[in-house]
This record gives structure tokens, C-alpha cells and sequence, in this order.
């Protein structure tokens, strides 16, 4: 896989995704940025929670089981030193919808701990819970 990636001054890149998209990416006006887009380490943060998605949701799809909603909440503690890397992220998952929390638990599992090529590429301690239908579960 390759991105090209281009400087459009000041901290402002522009990168242009294999499958033909474009994302601005910028930092802090306080570092020299304009805010024109999101900072490199909220990507990540989205890209590790949207991969984790899809994997539940294919793996509860092949389960044969239908989610109604599924929103997630994804947090990330950095170090204090540089290169002030994500030391711990957690994903929280809400869903709704006729869902056995032992399905959905493995469908977490497996995506968390096997599947989600983001989240296992950092060097992150990545955790996860879940919720059904507003039943809060955490993961072991």
C-alpha cells in the first residue's frame, strides 16, 4: 500500500488514499497549523476504532446477527515524552439490537485481539467494553 502525500505549506499535507481519496491533515494553529484539518493522532485514533468496526460488524453479520445501531467512543492516553506515542487506547462499543452479549463479546475479541490491523500495529495497550441495548459489559 502506498499513500502520496503532499505539502501544501506552513503544516498543512494533503494525502491521497489508494481507493482515490483525499485528506487534509494540519496541526495546532499554536505549532504553526490553521486548522484545516484533523491532527495526524485523531486519524489514528478514527482509523483504530473504524477498523475495529468493521470487523464487528462483518463478524456479527457472518453470525447472522442484525446490529440496529452501533456507535463506539475510542480513547487514547499518550506519553508525556517524544515521541509522545499512545501508550493505551480503549474502544467503547454501544449497539442495540437483538444481540447475545457472548456474541458480541467474541466478535470484540476477535477483532481486538486478532483482525484489526490498525490496533495491532501500535504500540498501544489496546482494551475494549461493550454495550447492548445500554448494558454496559467489560472486557477482561
Amino acid at each position: 500500500m502506498k499513500v502520496d502525500i503532499q505539502w501544501k505549506g506552513d503544516m498543512h499535507f494533503k494525502t491521497e488514499t489508494p481507493s482515490g481519496h483525499t485528506i487534509s491533515l494540519d496541526a495546532a494553529q499554536e505549532v504553526g497549523g490553521h486548522n484545516i484539518g484533523p491532527r495526524p493522532t485523531e486519524v489514528l485514533l478514527s482509523a483504530v476504532g473504524t477498523c475495529s468496526g468493521i470487523d464487528i460488524v462483518e463478524i456479527l453479520r457472518k453470525m447472522r446477527l442484525d446490529v440496529e445501531s452501533f456507535a463506539m467512543e475510542v480513547n487514547g492516553e499518550r506519553a508525556d515524552e517524544y515521541p509522545r506515542r499512545f501508550t493505551h487506547v480503549h474502544m467503547h462499543y454501544r449497539l442495540t439490537g437483538d444481540l447475545p452479549e457472548d456474541k458480541v463479546r467474541r466478535a470484540v475479541e476477535l477483532s481486538v485481539e486478532k483482525y484489526c490491523s490498525v490496533s495491532n500495529s501500535l504500540n498501544a495497550k489496546v482494551t475494549a467494553s461493550f454495550e447492548i441495548n445500554g448494558q454496559r459489559f467489560d472486557m477482561e
